[in-house]
């Protein structure tokens, strides 16, 4: 639902394969590792998280967004620090 309210959709993940890198890691998240990953398609660069179930041979997408300016750099790769 809030996906559609941001206008992201998880074909437009797939579409951006071709672009997606990997930004952050979190090896020891609560459930399963995940990383945040940066794509983009024409109309704007977006961050999606996902979870990593290697033994399930699958990946979960935990939430999509588009990455604020205050908190990103202008890329989207970098995190601002707090002022």
């Amino acid at each position: 639902m809030r996906l559609q309210e941001r206008r992201l959709t998880g074909d437009m993940l797939r579409n951006a394969v071709g672009t997606l890198e990997i930004i952050e890691e979190y090896p020891h998240d609560k459930y399963l590792p995940s990383f945040l990953l940066r794509g983009e398609v024409p109309e704007f660069v977006f961050h999606a998280l996902v979870a990593t179930d290697v033994e399930g041979d699958n990946i979960r997408v935990v939430t999509m967004y588009i990455p604020d300016s205050g908190q990103w750099d202008e890329g989207g790769r970098i995190r601002r620090t707090p002022k």
